[in-house]
């Protein structure tokens, strides 16, 4: 059951990891996970020094940091040949940088998070840093999370809207109201624009990927200064992004189908 013991320990680990997942090129304190995931630090030590036990999690002996384990890069590669669709997305992202001069992304939607596994910057020398591999932000927030929560089913909007609450650390502007706003209005567009309402002045487009069964599953970013989204140019951009982003969908229909009708296929 999910209150079991066991669900609960899973949980934590699922969250300790997945917190120090967005850290990882710096590592993190115990003291910095514990605040992040909210719980004791000696509880967050006892599951970090489990985790190091089995090679999920590596502490650096000199500062005390923690990183991910190889193990965890090892069961990556394993799962990467099942779940992988960067190579597919690479491309794409290339694509976006070069024609733009901007700084181009891949999301994957993860639970009701965004998780960035792709950056390319362009030629454009300034450039805005709120995303970065690995970067997590919930769904309604930066232009990836907004592009995906638009294109879900109504009662999904509604439902998370209802429980999430994005005002206590994003502020106002992710009021359930304005998120609903947004929504309107990338669905009109059939692209997302943030407005620098995360960083001022760090503006960001979106487009979503779809997966096969037609559900918004990953996104395609630029992001870059406020002057470079001026309102005469962000249909030029949309309609790259939009290309792309069908693009992708098609590229991502054509793989599945492929596995699906592969040789190692059972037929009846």
């Amino acid at each position: 059951m999910s209150d079991s013991p066991n669900a609960h320990l899973i949980g934590r680990v699922g969250a300790v990891l997945r917190a120090l997942s967005v850290t990882n090129e710096a590592g993190a304190a115990t003291s910095d996970l514990a605040r992040t995931v909210d719980l004791p630090r000696p509880t967050v030590h006892r599951l970090l020094t489990s985790l190091a036990d089995e090679g999920f999690v590596d502490r650096d002996r000199r500062t005390g940091r923690w990183f991910l384990g190889p193990e965890l890069y090892l069961l990556g590669q394993t799962a990467g040949t099942r779940y992988d669709v960067t190579h597919h997305a690479r491309a794409s992202v290339h694509r976006l940088a070069a024609k733009t001069g901007e700084s181009a992304f891949f999301s994957a939607l993860r639970g009701e998070e965004t998780v960035c596994l792709l950056r390319e910057d362009g030629d454009f020398p300034i450039r805005s840093f709120v995303l970065y591999e690995g970067a997590r932000f919930p769904l309604g927030v930066v232009s990836a999370g907004l592009v995906i929560l638009a294109f879900l089913d109504e009662a999904e909007i509604d439902a998370y809207l209802q429980r999430a609450d994005l005002t206590s650390r994003w502020g106002r502007a992710h009021s359930p109201e304005a998120v609903r706003a947004r929504i309107a209005k990338t669905r009109h567009d059939g692209y997302a624009v943030n407005p620098g309402l995360v960083v001022e002045g760090s503006w960001g487009m979106a487009a979503a990927v779809f997966d096969p069964a037609g559900k918004p599953a990953w996104a395609l970013t630029l992001t870059g200064i406020e002057t470079r989204f001026r309102p005469e140019r962000q249909p030029e951009l949309g309609a790259l992004l939009l290309h792309e982003a069908h693009t992708l969908t098609r590229a991502l229909d054509t793989s599945h189908r492929a596995a699906e009708s592969g040789p190692g296929r059972r037929r009846g």
